[in-house]
């Protein structure tokens, strides 16, 4: 069934001991236009974020946040630089042996003096985070669609009932169009004898006349694509795979068929079931620009 391009997901879950959490939005767009949110220093993975996303959504525009707390992280790490410590301990025993003073060098004395403690960063696994975030992703992206379902289904209930209502329109021009052809016929007659003697007739010259009115205003052929239309309509609101675009399309020929049946139509009723149609046909169209 159809899904909406609207929607909103999250999920959370833990690289190592860095807690990381992806929200997904959307609105509508044509294409999908999709902006990733991410800590500046990891910024490299943004292209493997959009990927992920192009997996699983195909129009919209979608926001990606990707939030990394690293404050339960031991991200410090303190290390002895040997060498320079080992240059220090000889110089120092050097001068307590020329000098003949003690050599009470301690621990904490040692530590002391520059160079011999390095403080660094410990480094990130930058692809087990890629990884570990592409994963959250996917569970953001199941809550994200669960949403587009959700919404697409009622699109979907929407635009059916309305695919029902054309159609039963649809029926109603069949109906009126022999009735148009007949009303022509009586009226042409009733002019006719206004302005000559019912004996001076010609009753073949008033059948050519009406046979011809009745192919100019005949509706055949717009109500059989109109009903052709509406079935392609609900087979692809039934579909699983993107369809907003061939909606989009399969609308305007609608509007299509509908303008060409309003242009033949020569009486008020007609007209009213025409204004009703295209106002059916434009509420299609506005619901079907959300759809994916």
């Amino acid at each position: 069934m159809i899904k909406s391009m609207t929607g909103y997901g999250s999920a959370k879950g833990f690289s190592d001991k860095l807690q990381i959490t992806v929200e997904l939005r959307s609105v509508n767009n044509r294409f999908l236009d999709c902006n990733v949110r991410i800590p500046r220093i990891y910024t490299c993975l943004e292209d493997g974020i959009k990927a992920g996303v192009q997996r699983g959504i195909s129009r919209g525009k979608v926001d990606v946040y990707v939030t990394i707390d690293a404050s339960a992280a031991e991200d410090t790490v303190v290390e002895v630089n040997g060498p320079v410590a080992d240059a220090y301990m000889a110089a120092l025993r050097s001068i307590s042996e020329k000098y003949g003073i003690p050599n009470d060098v301690t621990a904490t004395s040692l530590s002391r003096i520059q160079d011999v403690l390095t403080v660094t960063k410990a480094e990130t696994d930058v692809k087990k985070l890629g990884e570990d975030i592409d994963g959250i992703l996917s569970n953001a992206m199941e809550d994200f669609n669960a949403m587009r379902r959700r919404e697409g289904a009622k699109l979907h209930d929407d635009i059916s009932a309305r695919a029902d209502e054309i159609e039963r329109l649809v029926g109603l021009a069949e109906e009126r169009s022999p009735v148009t052809v007949a009303e022509y016929r009586e009226r042409l007659t009733a002019r006719l004898m206004e302005v000559l003697d019912s004996s001076g007739i010609d009753e073949g010259r008033i059948l050519t006349e009406a046979a011809i009115f009745a192919d100019k205003v005949a509706v055949a052929e717009e109500t059989v694509r109109l009903r052709s239309h509406i079935s392609q309509l609900r087979d692809l609101i039934d579909s699983d795979e993107p369809v907003g675009r061939k909606l989009d399309f399969l609308v305007q020929e609608f509007n299509r068929e509908a303008n060409t049946l309003g242009s033949k139509g020569n009486d008020l009723q007609m007209a009213r079931i025409v204004v009703d149609m295209k106002s059916e046909i434009e509420k299609i169209r506005e619901q079907i620009q959300n759809v994916e």
